[in-house]
């Protein structure tokens, strides 16, 4: 009962604190009179009958006096505990601690960005298997199913002696409901087009890579191969693509994939597992410089190059994460696949040295654009320099130039998802 006065004092309080400059003096009176009259009670440890009289008269108080503050309705309690709550989280999102996802691999394998698990068809996993693995990986299954019996063919415009397959920008919608851009696959069977839809960031090339070229293949040597086995014309047609918003025709080439398919069958399997979701520890760098070595979070809004623009020519404006290599002053340069800082092979991460030894999934640092062979870049004052861990598929300073200062966000701090032997503190 004790307990049960005391929370009926914290909506006297209450009360009295949001709605004294409203109430009449003979309700503030009242209202302080039966407030007190419970105060005593508290203090000279009343028995409960008398504290039960003393809760009734203030109740009694408040219902006339209490407005919108007394008497409440759980609408209104929870409207207020989840409006607390987002003020709450979106304080700590702004200035301590900000969620973060891995959309690409260009980190990996430091950092996951979204991978795929190729299946040979009917060995996909269960209903069971599939919602655990949805569960702890955020594993979503992707397939395209054949229209029709024939080979498969793929879309492709030509690079020298290279050829690339594309895909064009469709509006979409993530869990149903948020507005997204997906990243939509033609196969072309038998007359027939089967398509599929991916996210914009997934890097798709990869999956026919596995699938039709096996490890250390390239697919884009592949598909000049197979067009060349032809030993005729290819079939080829305009088709309209759209990418970063900007609408073109494109011609494209048909090109065999060596694969044959009957009716229903699926052409290609997969599941995509999310990239890594980690905070980001926002605080630190106010107060202490970024050090090479670290990953640090950035803003790109501020980064002038012509790598930082849509097809629509306007600013690309995320968050981007990679490594530390450069401050102010430093000269860096690229010896594959050694990176060298201040003529010297860089230190202060465990991923230089297994860059710079190609060890593990490690593929070493690639001297290009900015970095070419023979290149040396002193980094500028109030500026930083950035790289990806797998320097081959990064586009990172090299690309894009310098990091502004003032647009560092933060470090990554803990990796909370996926469920794999990543999750724990970021490296």
């Amino acid at each position: 009962m004790r307990r049960h006065a005391a929370n009926w004092l914290e909506v006297a309080e209450r009360v009295f604190n949001f709605r004294r400059d409203q109430l009449s003096d003979v309700q503030r009176q009242q209202l302080e009179a039966a407030t007190n009259e419970l105060k005593l009670r508290l203090k000279e440890k009343a028995d409960v009958v008398k504290l039960k009289l003393s809760i009734e008269k203030l109740e009694t108080v408040l219902g006339k006096t209490g407005g919108r503050q007394y008497p409440g309705n759980s609408m209104t309690e929870n409207v207020e505990f989840f409006l607390v709550a987002a003020i709450v989280i979106l304080g700590l999102r702004a200035y301590f601690v900000q969620p973060f996802k891995i959309p690409t691999n260009s980190m990996w394998p430091t950092y996951y960005g979204m991978t795929h698990e190729l299946f040979k068809e009917g060995e996909e996993p269960g209903l069971i298997t599939r919602a655990g693995r949805l569960v702890s990986k955020g594993a979503i299954n992707y397939s395209a199913q054949a229209a029709a019996e024939g080979e498969v063919l793929v879309p492709v415009v030509q690079f020298g002696h290279s050829m690339r397959i594309i895909g064009s920008d469709v509006p979409g919608r993530t869990f149903g409901v948020f507005s997204t851009t997906l990243r939509e696959y033609v196969f072309s069977v038998g007359g027939e087009f089967s398509k599929i839809t991916t996210p914009v960031d997934f890097d798709f090339e990869r999956v026919l890579e596995e699938k039709y070229v096996g490890p250390g293949g390239d697919l884009g040597s592949f598909l000049y191969q197979q067009a060349a086995k032809t030993g005729q014309k290819l079939e080829s047609s305009v088709m309209s693509m759209t990418n970063g918003g900007q609408r073109q025709d494109v011609r494209v080439y048909w090109v065999p994939v060596g694969q044959h398919v009957n009716r229903g069958d699926k052409i290609v399997t997969f599941d995509i597992l999310t990239g890594d979701l980690l905070f980001v520890d926002r605080i630190t760098y106010n107060f202490f410089s970024p050090k090479v070595g670290q990953g640090f979070v950035f803003k790109t809004e501020n980064i002038d190059s012509p790598e930082m623009k849509d097809a629509r020519g306007a600013q690309i404006r995320q968050y981007y994460i990679k490594r530390l290599v450069g401050t102010p002053g430093d000269t860096l340069e690229v010896k594959e696949p050694v990176l060298l800082r201040n003529g010297q092979p860089i230190t202060g991460a465990a991923a230089f040295n297994r860059n710079a030894h190609r060890d593990g999934k490690y593929p070493g640092y690639n001297a290009t654009r900015e970095l070419a062979a023979g290149q040396i870049v002193k980094v500028a004052e109030h500026n930083y320099y950035a790289m990806g861990d797998n320097s081959p598929r990064s586009k990172d300073s090299r690309y894009w130039g310098f990091v502004p200062e003032k647009d560092v966000v933060g470090k990554p701090l803990f990796i909370y998802y996926p469920l794999t032997t990543r999750w724990g503190p970021a490296q």
